[in-house]
């Protein structure tokens, strides 16, 4: 049977770019995989979106809004593979009691100012350029794995070879804890 793998998605969702058609193409049939939008998630309104609104609205109320969401959908342990403000979503909900075997953040925000990590294992990728991303003492403090990409932003989750990297960590994971169990 497939490991469970719920993805949260950026601040934007399916509306800005199909990179995330590439990360499902890959990983679908490995992975039974529940998708959430995190905008949605975190009710936000959509009717006139830049990211300058969504990120303050998502400050303002939309993170707790997501973290309550999530938690009264997922019940049973998972994998989370998540890009942004996604990765917030999931890192604060584990904190609440959300069931997790692990964590895969790509750029997720401002955890440069959590002083607490998560109760499974978790990795976080950062582009080199991205700003308020932690430093390695944070990363030990927090018990994370951190790695930091040359020579990419924010976004780099929509890059086909940060897809490919991801998505074969993923897969070489999974495949290795399968024969571990055998």
């Amino acid at each position: 049977m497939a490991e469970r793998l719920v993805i949260l998605s950026d601040l934007w969702g399916p509306r800005k770019g199909l990179w995330i058609t590439s990360y499902l193409g890959y990983l679908q049939q490995y992975f039974d995989i529940t998708y959430y939008d995190t905008s949605q998630l975190a009710d936000l309104d959509l009717s006139h979106p830049t990211a300058q609104t969504l990120t303050a609205a998502f400050t303002d109320g939309g993170l707790k809004r997501a973290v309550k969401s999530l938690l009264s959908k997922e019940e049973q342990p998972a994998h989370y593979l998540t890009f942004c403000a996604g990765g917030t979503v999931v890192w604060n909900a584990i904190k609440e009691g959300l069931p997790a075997k692990s964590l895969y953040a790509i750029s997720p925000m401002s955890l440069h100012s959590e002083t607490d990590g998560p109760d499974c294992p978790s990795k976080v990728l950062y582009g080199e350029y991205m700003e308020n991303k932690p430093s390695r003492k944070w990363a030990t403090h927090t018990g994370t794995t951190m790695e930091v990409v040359p020579r990419f932003g924010h976004e780099m989750y929509s890059d086909e070879k940060v897809i490919q990297k991801v998505c074969q960590e993923l897969l070489e994971e999974s495949l290795r804890k399968q024969y571990q169990d055998l």
